[in-house]
Order: structure tokens, then sequence, then C-alpha cells
């Protein structure tokens, strides 16, 4: 499918897959960190494990995401790859060029445990995570993937304007303090309030259709 005729981009849709890759995706900056634990099919795409971090960490999948990976070159170093969402456009880095998480495969570069990449939601906000591979097993019988195994604490509210943000809403929660109208913003958000049960994942298929059609 293209946008605006500049970026063809791929409809996610499930493949077959052998194994699962068990991810802790931590938030960087917070502290105690804010973090999950989830498992994936290896079949998936950078997209695929966007819609799951964003499901699993409470996110809203309001603004652009990017994912940046550290390859190693042969003549010694790294060199920074950059994937981004198809909705960034061509232009927003300049004239190199760019891949897309839509297009990219997690096999490409998740290719031993202990690899990781930074997952960067909200240019704005500027909310960077750690991705880590902890394991890669054998898929289990009878197991519907994504999986999210454990975690702690919320993530921070949308737009509350990145860590220092995040640590105002906690003092206003803790000090009941509504001066600036903050209490009345955040609603029912607790900094503590992560619920394992109420984690639920949405197709990704679905999950890009609705964002292309708005």
């Amino acid at each position: 499918m293209s946008i605006n005729n500049e970026i063809t981009i791929t409809i996610p849709k499930k493949r077959p897959f052998k194994n699962v890759y068990q991810f802790k995706i931590t938030l960087l900056g917070t502290s105690p960190p804010v973090w999950r634990r989830i498992l994936v099919p290896e079949s998936y795409t950078f997209y695929d494990l966007h819609v799951a971090i964003q499901d699993s960490m409470g996110w809203q999948d309001y603004h652009l995401h990017c994912f940046e990976i550290k390859k190693k070159i042969p003549i010694g170093g790294h060199r920074l790859i950059r994937i981004e969402s198809p909705f960034s456009g061509p232009d927003l880095f300049g004239e190199q060029e760019q891949q897309y998480t839509t297009e990219v495969f997690l096999k490409q570069f998740f290719i031993n445990e202990k690899c990781k990449a930074r997952y960067i939601y909200d240019y704005g906000d500027g909310w960077q995570h750690e991705v880590l591979l902890e394991k890669i097993f054998p898929k289990e019988a009878r197991v519907k993937y994504p999986v999210c195994l454990d975690g702690k604490l919320s993530c921070p509210p949308e737009d509350c304007g990145s860590i220092p943000g995040y640590y105002q809403c906690i003092e206003a929660i803790k000090n009941q303090d509504n001066s600036d109208g903050l209490l009345d913003w955040l609603g029912d958000w607790k900094p503590d309030n992560f619920d394992l049960k109420q984690v639920k994942f949405e197709d990704p298929k679905r999950r890009l259709e609705r964002a292309l059609s708005d």
C-alpha cells in the first residue's frame, strides 16, 4: 500500500514461526524502572513489535516511533541503523535512505540472545526504551502470542512532558496537589497501577488499517 504516492508499506499479516523471542522492555530514565517482559513470534516485523510494546506498556500509539540498532561493520566499530514508522515520511531525517518498521523483520537484527535495540516513541516527549532480547526458545502449543509475562509500574501519561513531567505527575499525586489542575488532567492514572491481566494485544493489521483510515 502506498502513502501519498511516496512510501509503499506492507500490511501486517500472520506468518508461520517455530520460535518465540522473549524481550524485556525498559523505559529509560525511570527509577525504579518501568518495564515489561513479553513473548513475540520470531516472524514479527518491527511494526508488529512496536504494537506489542505499545499494548504491553500502556501507550496509546498517538505519535511516531522508531527503532535504533547498532550494527557491527567489517572494518570495526558500529553503524547506527534507524528503522522508522511508515508515517514519518521520507524527508523527516534528510536525504538518508530510510527503512520502515513494516518492511523489516526482527530476525534481520535480533540474531542472538542479548541483542538489543532502542525504541523511541513520541519525538516531542522522546520516550526511550531499551529492547533487550533475553531468550529465544520454541513456541508452545496452544499458546496465543504475543504474551506479556510480567512488568512493573504504569507507563507515564501521554503528552505529560517527558521524564520531568512524569515525575511531576507522581509528585502531584503523592502530595495531592491540584493547584495547577494536574490531578484533574491525570484522572484515575496511578504510577504503580500495572495489572498483568489488563494487558490486551491488538492485531497489528487492524492497528495499521485503522491508522491509515484516520
